[in-house]
């Protein structure tokens, strides 16, 4: 059975992947044994983790690429692809969600720019990666939504909005590129990243807050088996399911409404 996660020869294009969930989940395929695609706004941080990934003795390629731009998305699959020759497993992980005073006071800017990042952009990753690996013979992509859409939230509301819209269209890609693309999704609960910096009550150390089923707040490693499963061989009769990956949800108290990955 460990064989079916190993990930060796396979392209693992992974988004926002210098930081957060995303760096953690780079880490974690090449220690599976896989060749990492490290995409995310800033091109000098993708660099850094490209070093230290190569030092796991697999390939790095850091490629600059901001997602919620609808025309950078299909040259930065490209280009990948050309790089190494083909790509295997997609992980839409790029995601913002910022803070805001109240509902009132968003601007049309900001909304565009969530809606932008955690919807549209990942959107035209599917299509574009759906086709093209489709094409190729097969392939899997994940989605890496939130547990924010699934509540309502004044603190999340247009964030949760952007990823409930991603979960309706993974499920549309994974109809339309059935049998040989799998189409996943992973509702994130709370994790200790740079993102819990900003909560309301951030955590000063991952054990420091509970969630329902009485465990500590995720760390990026907490995620990696889950992503690893969606990606690798153990899933092949999965796909348009949604796996929440979130301890049990948040505990009552103060931060219930900071549900975001």
């Amino acid at each position: 059975m460990t064989n079916l996660f190993d990930m060796t020869g396979k392209v693992v294009l992974i988004t926002g992947g210098s930081r957060g969930l995303g760096r953690g989940l780079v880490k974690g395929f090449a220690e599976a044994g896989a060749d990492v695609a490290i995409v995310s706004r800033k091109l000098d941080n993708c660099e850094e983790v490209a070093r230290e990934t190569e030092k796991l003795g697999v390939r790095a390629f850091p490629y600059g690429c901001h997602i919620g731009r609808w025309e950078e998305v299909e040259p930065m699959f490209d280009a990948v692809w050309d790089h190494f020759g083909k790509i295997d497993v997609v992980i839409n992980n790029a995601g913002m969600s910022p803070t805001y005073p109240s509902l009132y006071d968003v601007s049309e800017k900001l909304f565009d720019s969530v809606v932008g990042v955690n919807f549209k952009g990942p959107f035209r990753l599917c299509a574009v990666a759906g086709k093209k690996l489709y094409e190729a013979g097969g392939g899997a992509i994940i989605n890496m939504s939130s547990i924010a859409s699934l509540h309502g939230s004044p603190h999340t509301a247009f964030y949760g909005g952007a990823k409930a819209g991603l979960n309706v269209v993974s499920n549309a890609f994974a109809a339309a590129f059935h049998p040989r693309v799998r189409v996943n999704t992973v509702l994130v609960g709370p994790f200790n990243t740079d993102v819990a910096r900003h909560w309301a009550d951030p955590p000063e150390t991952p054990n420091d807050r509970r969630t329902r089923a009485g465990l500590r707040v995720g760390l990026p490693e907490d995620m990696v088996s889950t992503v690893l499963y969606l990606a690798s061989d153990a899933s092949k009769y999965v796909t348009g399911a949604a796996i929440r990956v979130d301890g049990g949800g948040w505990s009552m108290g103060k931060t219930a409404d900071a549900d975001v990955s």
